[in-house]
C-alpha cells in the first residue's frame, strides 16, 4: 500500500507504458546507487515502480502471425 505522500506519484506512474516506466525506474535505481538516499522515499518509489514494471511486462505478439486468419481444416 502506498503512503499518502507517494500516492499521487504512483497514480501518475500507473498510466505510463513499459518503455517509459522502465527508463524512469532505471534512472532512479542508478541515482540511488550513486548517491545514497538523494531523494526522500526513493526506496519506496523504486519498489512501487518495480511492481508496476513487472505488472506491465508483457510479451509482444508477432504482428504478421496475429493478422493471418486461422487455417480451416480440409475435408477429404
Amino acid at each position: 500500500m502506498s503512503s499518502p505522500v507517494l500516492l499521487p506519484f504512483m497514480e501518475w506512474a500507473r498510466r505510463l507504458r513499459y518503455p517509459t516506466l522502465f527508463k524512469i525506474t532505471a534512472a532512479l535505481f542508478a541515482l540511488s546507487m550513486l548517491l545514497p538516499d538523494p531523494v526522500p522515499f526513493i526506496d519506496e518509489i523504486l519498489f512501487g515502480l518495480g511492481t508496476l514494471l513487472l505488472a506491465n511486462w508483457k510479451r509482444r505478439k508477432d504482428p504478421v502471425a496475429a493478422a493471418e486468419p486461422p487455417a480451416l481444416p480440409r475435408k477429404r
